[in-house]
């Protein structure tokens, strides 16, 4: 089953099948007129009688089927992504079947056998969306050879659902590996045994005396308790640049942003703290929590016209297509 074989426009479209149905409908026609034979005018009727049936039966299951979208795995450009779809039949009198789903952002169709009246089933459907961004599937085609084949029968269904599509990562073949180094130029900003100090604050019950600034305790009179700061472990900086030059193709801003994800996402494998900058965004962070934000700034970045005011520290790693300006006016 083929999504082109399948699809068409228009409501309906004649089967094999129904071509040749309806070729034999007009020849009995023909022959109950010229012969002014009663049984082949009740053949004929008979005949005419299974043409309005099929009609009817296919039109009436398809006109209450609602769907809703009701989980989506991770969605990563050009990977398949898992999810689950409700069909909800709400017709009182006919059932359904045979019906085959298409969407655009569908990797194939989705068969369903059967869905009778006042009834609902969960189908697994596979996603593949070509481009990274926020997304919004708007409609679904739904299509029936129901119940005697002799038509294709087909109806718009709407769907309200939206995701975000992280950028596309990039294979073993197309990237240098990733190799993690012990880094101290980024600061945690958090409270924890380290060298340096973070804050002060007032001694509490249970406080270590160890803890005691004994130079502010005496200019103030009263206990202070010094807060040291997380020593910064392995870390990585990574920034990207949005401008994007005259004369390079959307094509490498593209594969540039799809290159500073797989560097994040190799990153945030290895448990090390990452620091995302763009110009106006900067997040900081190395578990789950972190993860979806960071990636969701990098799906969502569009290239500009003109340079931002963006300064990188010496030591990050810089993602940027001003080289490639230079190198085409060179």
């Amino acid at each position: 089953m083929t999504r082109k074989s399948i699809e068409f426009n228009g409501v309906v479209r004649l089967t094999s099948l129904g071509t040749a149905y309806l070729l034999l409908t007009v020849t009995v026609g023909f022959a109950a007129i010229n012969t002014g034979n009663n049984s082949l005018f009740i053949g004929l009727a008979f005949m005419l009688g299974v043409l309005l049936l099929s009609g009817l039966a296919s039109k009436g299951g398809l006109k209450g089927i609602e769907i809703e979208l009701v989980e989506l795995d991770e969605a990563w450009a050009g990977e398949p992504t898992p999810g689950l779809l409700i069909l909800h039949n709400r017709s009182k009198i006919w059932s359904a079947r045979d019906i085959v789903l298409i969407l655009s952002e569908l990797e194939e169709p989705v068969f369903v056998p059967v869905l009778p009246g006042k009834s609902r089933t969960t189908v697994p459907a596979t996603f593949l969306f070509p481009k990274r961004g926020r997304i919004e599937l708007t409609r679904v085609d739904l299509y029936t050879r129901y119940p005697f084949a002799l038509f294709v029968k087909k109806r718009r269904v709407r769907l309200n659902a939206q995701t975000v599509v992280f950028p596309r990562l990039l294979s073993h073949r197309e990237r240098q590996p990733f190799i993690p180094v012990e880094g101290d130029f980024v600061a945690s900003n958090r409270v924890g045994p380290g060298a340096e100090i973070f804050a002060f604050r007032d001694y509490v019950r249970g406080d270590s005396l160890r803890q005691l600034h004994w130079k502010k305790t005496a200019s103030l009179g009263r206990w202070i308790i010094k807060q040291s700061e997380l020593d910064a472990n392995r870390s990585v900086q990574i920034a990207l640049d949005p401008y994007l030059p005259p004369g390079v193709s959307e094509e490498r801003f593209e594969e540039m942003v799809s290159a500073a994800a797989t560097m994040l996402n190799d990153a945030l494998k290895a448990r090390i703290e990452v620091v995302l900058s763009m110009p106006g965004i900067e997040l900081r962070g190395s578990g789950p929590t972190v993860r979806r934000p960071m990636f969701e700034a990098l799906a969502m970045v569009t290239p500009v016209g003109t340079p931002a005011d963006f300064a990188p520290h010496p030591d990050m790693m810089l993602f940027s297509l001003r080289g490639d300006h230079e190198s085409r006016t060179a």
